[in-house]
């Protein structure tokens, strides 16, 4: 995979809609924190010790392609443009904080990028491993299998008593963060997501906005997460979050029968307005986009409307952000009126041509 093709592609393997309850679970993800022995973390580092994790990681490569039969790209960010780097955000291979910080920070990313490995974040190593639908078991297998590979070669700072050691406290012990990211309108339109956000906490667990960590949620989209990784075994945190993720699952479902049952009408109204601005608008900003999309991902559900694939959804939750169309554009300068014109325009087109297959 060339860096462009991982730039250009309008959605990656792990965002196209398969998967356990794909169709509410529109991805799961394992991530783990690992630190390398006697190097300080990245914040504390400089920049000599920052490149020598680079090397490290750089010098592991061929054990990585060799034991996963996958080739895997290596990315230096300060090598991009911040508007590529940006477009890494807004697809989700890298954090808003890496993109940031480019200097002595870097990427490794398979193929398929269902691993990435995001080099000097805010640990030396997060690396991530994500699956289309509830699939947070077949993550972390295959997480463990890339730990394991990387750490017969990298000496991970760990502690008898403690764990792995990280540079945030709520890392400590299995540096496990494993979330799902779902899409909720069902809870939102019924205001019953606040009653989710509230008792998350008590579960363990924490509940972000579309890009994770603090942002809101867009396009009705939340990503749900285990809060600690402390005290808690690996197979502890993946069995109470899948269980947690269930019960949203069941209730989410339950809200849209509701939604279809008492006011099909109101519902299939929604729709049918959401497709219709978005078939044929001029100018679109980002968020109503998202929140269109949203209602008409509902009636693609409901199957309202029939003559469209439902991962046309994930795909323009990428293709519709503004780093994206401006690399799409080749225009760094859009105005914000030029951008909107832009989605408008690209979103036309998507439908239209999905329409046609």
């Amino acid at each position: 995979m060339s860096l462009e093709y991982l730039l250009d592609q309008p959605r990656t393997p792990w965002m196209n809609g398969g998967g356990l309850d794909g169709d509410i679970v529109l991805s799961s993800r394992i991530r783990l924190a690992r630190n390398v022995c006697e190097l300080p973390f990245p914040n504390r580092a400089t920049s000599e010790q920052l490149s020598q994790v680079e090397a490290k990681i750089q010098e592991s490569l061929s054990e990585l392609r060799a034991e996963t039969d996958s080739n895997y790209l290596f990315v230096a960010l300060d090598k991009l443009t911040s508007l590529e780097r940006n477009v890494l955000v807004e697809k989700h291979i890298i954090s808003p904080n890496h993109a940031a910080q480019p200097e002595n920070r870097a990427l490794v990313v398979s193929d398929d990028a269902t691993v990435c490995v995001m080099i000097n974040e805010e640990d030396h190593l997060r690396i991530q491993c994500m699956y289309p639908g509830l699939e947070l078991s077949d993550a972390l297998k295959l997480a463990h299998k890339i730990d394991d590979i990387l750490e017969a070669k990298i000496d991970f700072a760990f502690s008898e008593q403690i764990g792995y050691l990280t540079a945030c406290p709520t890392n400590l012990g299995t540096g496990i963060r494993a979330s799902v990211m779902m899409h909720l309108p069902g809870l939102v339109f019924t205001r019953q997501i606040n009653r989710i956000v509230n008792a998350a906490p008590q579960l363990g667990l924490a509940v972000r906005g579309f890009y994770g960590e603090g942002t809101e949620a867009s396009g009705n989209i939340f990503q749900i997460s285990n809060q600690l990784t402390l005290g808690f075994s690996e197979n502890e945190i993946i069995d109470n979050l899948t269980s947690a993720v269930k019960q949203v699952i069941s209730h989410e479902r339950t809200a849209r029968q509701s939604l279809y049952k008492h006011s099909p009408d109101a519902l299939i109204d929604k729709v049918w307005r959401a497709y219709g601005i978005l078939r044929y608008a001029r100018s679109m900003s980002g968020q109503e986009a998202l929140a269109l999309l949203s209602e008409l991902r509902l009636g693609i559900d409901f199957r309202i409307v029939e003559d469209i694939r439902a991962d046309i959804f994930n795909e323009l939750l990428v293709t519709t952000r503004p780093n994206y169309l401006q690399k799409l554009v080749g225009n760094e300068e859009l105005s914000q009126s030029d951008l909107n014109r832009l989605r408008a325009q690209l979103i036309r087109e998507s439908l239209e041509n999905t329409e046609k297959e």
